[in-house]
C-alpha cells in the first residue's frame, strides 16, 4: 500500500511533468449525463470504458451499492446539483452483479465496528435517539430491485424534473456487459 508521502511525491512529479494535460476539461459533462453507480473498485475504469466515456464526458456519483438511502441525503443532492447546475439532462443508475451490498450482514458490520474501537454505547445512543443503525447499513438481496428502487427515488423526487430520463442498468464487473433494467425514455413527460 502506498504511503501518503509516496502519493504526494508522485503527485509532485505528475504536476511538474504536466501529465494532467490529457485530462483537462470543464466541470460540465460533455455528454450531459450523470451516473449513479457503486463504489466497487472493479468499476473505476471498467464502467466508463464499457460505455465509451472518457474524462469529462459524464458526472459520476458513487454510493455503496448505487443505493439512495434518503430522498434528501447527499447522493440525491449530488444528482439534483448535476441536473440544475452542471447541465446534466439524463441520469443512469448502474448497479452491478456480485455487489458486496447484496451479502452485507449489518450485525457483523456492527461487530467489526466494536472490535476496531467503537464503543457499543455509541451504537446504543444512536438507536435511542432514533437512528436505525441496522436499517441504515442494510444492503439488498436483489440488484435489479435495488436499481429500480433508486430509479424510482430519483424519478419521483419532488425536486426532479419530469423531463429527465432516469435509466436503470446492471453491469457485469468482469466483462463490462450492461443489462437494461429500465429505459427512462419511456417515462419522460
Amino acid at each position: 500500500m502506498p504511503s501518503l508521502q509516496e502519493i504526494l511525491a508522485y503527485n509532485e512529479s505528475f504536476v511538474q511533468k504536466k501529465l494532467y494535460e490529457p485530462y483537462l476539461t470543464t466541470k460540465f459533462p460533455n455528454k450531459r449525463i450523470v451516473i449513479l453507480t457503486c463504489m466497487d473498485t472493479r468499476l473505476v475504469e471498467m464502467l466508463p470504458k464499457s460505455m465509451n466515456f472518457k474524462n469529462g464526458d459524464v458526472k459520476i456519483v458513487k454510493s455503496a451499492g448505487a443505493v439512495i438511502n434518503h430522498p434528501f441525503g447527499g447522493i440525491m443532492r449530488s444528482l439534483i446539483v448535476a441536473v440544475y447546475e452542471l447541465q446534466a439532462d439524463e441520469i443512469y443508475v448502474i448497479g452491478h452483479y456480485d455487489c458486496g451490498m447484496s451479502s452485507i450482514q449489518t450485525d457483523k458490520i456492527i461487530d467489526k465496528m466494536t472490535k476496531r474501537g467503537i464503543d457499543p454505547k455509541v451504537i446504543d445512543i444512536l438507536k435511542k435517539s432514533g437512528v436505525e443503525v441496522e436499517k441504515w447499513l442494510e444492503g439488498f438481496s436483489d440488484v435489479k430491485d435495488s436499481v429500480l428502487h433508486s430509479v424510482d427515488m430519483i424519478k419521483n423526487h419532488p425536486l426532479m424534473l419530469n423531463s429527465i430520463p432516469v435509466h436503470g442498468l446492471i453491469i457485469d464487473p468482469n466483462t463490462g456487459r450492461l443489462d437494461l433494467v429500465k429505459d427512462g425514455n419511456l417515462d419522460v413527460e
